[in-house]
């Protein structure tokens, strides 16, 4: 292969995710249970900046439901925590699932939070856990299927 085709192709792959500043993936076994709760820990991180953070869902075809209920919280260094529920849609009104990929797997990309800043120098850790119930019960599901990898993304704003 010629080596300007190398390193156009080598460019291209690394210029697209410019404003990548941590991605990371915890895979699951086809499903998520209610007691595994995904963590992310951030060693150090600028704290003048501005971030967009998300929560990347991969699921395949065997996840059953409409929507899907989460419980963050994001750990400060000094012991302050801030806990969010938060709800995604995962399927069209169709049944389709929402995301991108072919076939059986979609990833989808979840905004968590927005603009945000970090102030305190030191480690963050963030925590996701899935909180599906079924109409009928308050008991979250023991096991939620159709759920491939968990993972957490951290972008610069500009």
């Amino acid at each position: 292969m010629p080596k300007y085709l190398v390193f156009f192709i080598s460019l291209t792959l690394f210029s697209c995710d410019s404003k990548q500043v941590y991605d990371q993936y915890q895979s699951l076994s086809g499903y998520w249970s209610k007691n595994n709760t995904i963590s992310f820990t951030i060693k150090e991180i600028d704290t003048t900046k501005k971030y967009n953070l998300f929560i990347n869902v991969r699921n395949n075809n065997d996840y059953p439901y409409q929507n899907l209920f989460l419980i963050t919280n994001m750990d400060f260094p000094k012991g302050k925590t801030i806990t969010d529920t938060l709800e995604y849609e995962m399927a069209n009104p169709d049944g389709s699932l929402k995301g991108s990929g072919f076939g059986n797997l979609k990833e989808n990309k979840l905004w968590y939070k927005e603009n945000i800043s970090f102030p305190e120098k030191g480690e963050y850790t963030f925590s996701i856990r899935q909180a599906m119930r079924n109409r009928e019960d308050q008991n979250a599901i023991d096991s939620l299927p159709g759920i491939i990898d968990i993972g957490f993304r951290i972008e610069n704003t500009n």
